[in-house]
């Protein structure tokens, strides 16, 4: 790989090239996230091509909403390549493009469907939204597992109906309110089990997890940023109880086999 030459950027100037402050680029080199090329002999910080490129990374995997920990988790593998990492970047970035302009393209038919211009069904409404939330739990998924998996999984949601897409996003969100119903009863007791023997079942619309992977993706409810967040929206405390109750789950299929 051949890269352009570069001049030496100190602190100071290579926040101003990447617009963040010095603040961070000393916090990215106290925490081993980026560290300067060299150290000139006024013990000023030099930042080379290396650097840059590594900056760019950063900022990139931060766009995707990983954490600090995350990005350097993923930095630090010695299988990590630059190339394939821009290859997945701009792959994520025209998912993106593409998630924005159905949503444009929902709002301008709403638009006419309230002039009167066009008719616009109820499913219609709502079809952008229900592609949105896979489209970005796939983008999610594929930190996680086996992109494969995840590719297979994403193909054969786009070849569901988009009666069939409404009817599995509604499924899904019932599933929810019957575990946030259930809690109370405990992650153990035969309603939640019951509760989550749905949400596996659930799961062979996109794909058929092994045990394994049943209790990974509840590990991946509280360990990835997107989806906790998107848990902790519905109640503080689901994703912790779905672990739980997934572990319960996954015990007691093991211990009737």
């Amino acid at each position: 790989m051949v890269y352009y030459e570069t001049m030496r950027y100190t602190v100071n100037k290579l926040a101003k090239l990447a617009n963040v402050s010095i603040r961070t680029l000393h916090y990215y080199d106290e925490i081993g996230l980026l560290k300067p090329s060299s150290i000139g002999t006024n013990g000023y910080r030099q930042y080379g091509k290396d650097s840059l490129l590594q900056l760019q990374q950063i900022l990139f995997y931060k766009e995707l909403e990983l954490k600090l920990d995350e990005i350097k988790k993923i930095l630090d593998d010695p299988d990590f390549d630059l190339l394939s990492a821009l290859e997945n970047h701009k792959s994520a970035l025209e998912t993106e493009i593409k998630r924005k302009q159905r949503l444009i393209t929902t709002v301008n038919e709403t638009i006419d469907h309230l002039k009167g211009i066009a008719e616009m069904t109820d499913v219609e409404l709502f079809k952008a939204f229900s592609d949105e939330e896979q489209e970005k739990y796939a983008r999610e998924a594929e930190q996680m597992y086996d992109p494969l998996i995840v590719q297979e999984s994403n193909r054969k949601w786009k070849n569901y109906s988009s009666d069939k897409k409404a009817e599995i996003m509604a499924e899904g969100n019932q599933i929810y309110t019957e575990i946030l119903s259930a809690m109370p009863t405990g992650a153990d007791s035969p309603e939640v089990q019951v509760c989550v023997e749905h949400w596996r079942r659930h799961m062979d619309y996109f794909w058929t997890p092994t045990l394994e992977q049943l209790i990974g993706l509840a590990e991946g409810y509280n360990s990835h940023s997107g989806f906790r967040r998107n848990f902790d929206k519905i109640n503080p405390h689901l994703a912790v109880f779905m672990l739980e109750a997934v572990k319960v789950y996954v015990a007691n299929v093991n211990k009737n086999r």
